[in-house]
């Protein structure tokens, strides 16, 4: 059965990531075509004037390449990945968090997913544009958002495993309420610790550089969103004969 369900999972999370691509393409590229041109400008107005200034290095990839095919593939390798890791965690949770069906329990387990991969860490290192930042920060910060991803998941675990034994012993609500706070000091404690990192340079568009984070939290609602609610009735259907003939 879980075999069946990473299979269904993966087909799912290509069928996330093409509209998460189709919403990427439509609202996210524009805002990066707007940054790269600020990138250029400031380039130029640096340049002005300087008949020493370096050539400009040629593209390995296509700005046209990195807006269709490059980014499709990369949006459907992620997407898929992770709707077979979303598949694996359902197959785990089924049954052990209260008397939940598929379609509920895919739709909890896709919005805790939204809230610990992407809107918590991102609270802590927010998305910008690639062509925003100092070059020499991008692989410190990468490590750091990834590093704030693992302390988040592990933090929903313990807050998970904790709330279980909170709701025993103080009923659903006030055990669900302390399961949260015990999330959220957590990740408190790990984001006041971690270092800050501000790389957005000066002058650049406070409404370009919030359109831009806008479009990549809308890029991932719709990926989670899409796979939480797809997958629920994919796996319901999957289950559901299963149910019955385990009562017949």
């Amino acid at each position: 059965m879980t075999g069946r369900l990473l299979v269904r999972g993966m087909l799912v999370g290509l069928i996330a990531g093409l509209l998460a691509f189709g919403f990427a393409k439509v609202f996210g590229e524009p805002q990066v075509d707007n940054a790269i041109a600020f990138e250029e400008s400031q380039a130029h107005h640096h340049s002005h004037g300087d008949a020493a200034a370096a050539p400009e290095e040629e593209e390995l990839v296509s700005r046209d390449v990195q807006s269709t095919f490059g980014l499709l593939t990369g949006v459907v390798v992620y997407s898929m990945s992770l709707g077979g890791i979303f598949a694996l965690v359902f197959a785990y949770s089924l049954g052990r968090i209260g008397k939940v069906g598929p379609r509920g329990l895919s739709a909890l387990l896709a919005l805790a997913a939204f809230v610990a991969v992407f809107v918590v860490p991102g609270l802590v290192y927010p998305p910008n544009p690639p062509s925003v930042g100092d070059p020499n920060t991008i692989g410190q910060r990468t490590k750091l958002f990834f590093l704030m991803v693992l302390v988040s998941l592990a933090a929903a675990v313990i807050a998970i495993n904790a709330g279980r034994k909170f709701i025993a012993r103080s009923g659903l609500w006030n055990g669900a309420i302390k399961g949260v706070a015990a999330y959220l000091v957590i990740v408190s404690v790990a984001a006041y610790l971690f270092p800050t990192i501000n790389e957005v340079p000066e002058g650049f568009s406070a409404v370009l550089l919030w359109k831009f984070r806008t479009a990549a939290l809308g890029i991932q609602l719709v990926l989670w969103t899409s796979l939480g609610l797809i997958f629920g009735v994919v796996a319901e259907r999957l289950l559901l004969p299963v149910s019955r003939l385990s009562k017949a």
